[in-house]
């Protein structure tokens, strides 16, 4: 344990905690900061000037990563035998119907986004109180419900990450992992705080972004210059 407290404290000493640094500098740093052995997730904290317990300060959103999360999601597709090939085409990991409804209910989640269409709503929509409660649920509000599969399987693979607000006024978004190269990102940051700017709700009033945190798992968090992600 002494050891992870000597590099927590060479970490904390290059941050300067009063200080606001742009996006470039955070990103750059929380790389530089970064001791844990495994390849870490980078992760903003915004918080917002909103009451999230009204409905028309609510700030929610899809937004898809220039270069994506890292991550490879498992991505399962509920839909009828005439979509199976585009699903399949697009690169889902399962592709079927019944046999999956019924292998859910026997409590299998072995995945990471489920995809379906509105005509196979009703079977899925049986399975609230499984898929519900892990985030699983598909949703045409999150693109998780359409017609489309093939386009949304290549957004859920390619990077694609929902978002909400706490109810304490905070956005937690993963935006890479400290394996990735500087400039990408920050641009993966800049595309996740910039959608988050564009959905200022009107009836929000004051500061929008009172604060923006960047940080690795484990590492301290850098205070971002907001003025620095300017649309």
């Amino acid at each position: 344990m002494t050891h992870l407290t000597k590099n927590r404290k060479e970490a904390l000493a290059k941050v300067d905690s009063n200080k606001l640094y742009p996006l470039d500098e955070a990103t750059a740093l929380v790389k530089n900061i970064s001791y844990t052995k495994f390849d870490a997730s980078v992760d903003v904290d915004v918080r917002l000037g909103v009451d999230p317990r009204k409905a028309n300060q609510m700030v929610r959103g899809s937004v898809t990563l220039p270069h994506g999360t890292g991550k490879t999601f498992k991505v399962l597709v509920l839909c009828t035998p005439d979509k199976e090939d585009e699903a399949k085409a697009a690169g889902a990991d399962y592709v079927g119907l019944d046999e999956y409804i019924e292998k859910i209910k026997g409590g299998w989640t072995d995945v990471d986004v489920i995809i379906t269409m509105p005509s196979v709503m009703p079977k899925v929509g049986s399975l609230g109180k499984i898929l519900g409660p892990r985030g699983l649920m598909p949703n045409p509000k999150t693109g998780t419900v359409t017609m489309e599969v093939g386009k949304a399987v290549k957004e859920a693979k390619g990077g694609k990450i929902d978002f909400k607000v706490d109810k304490f006024g905070i956005i937690h978004s993963m935006v890479g992992k400290v394996s990735f190269d500087a400039d990408k990102l920050t641009d993966n940051a800049r595309e996740v705080l910039q959608t988050i700017l564009k959905l200022k709700p009107a009836a929000a009033k004051g500061t929008y972004i009172k604060s923006i945190y960047m940080s690795s798992t484990m590492s301290p968090g850098i205070q971002i210059e907001p003025k620095s992600i300017s649309l």
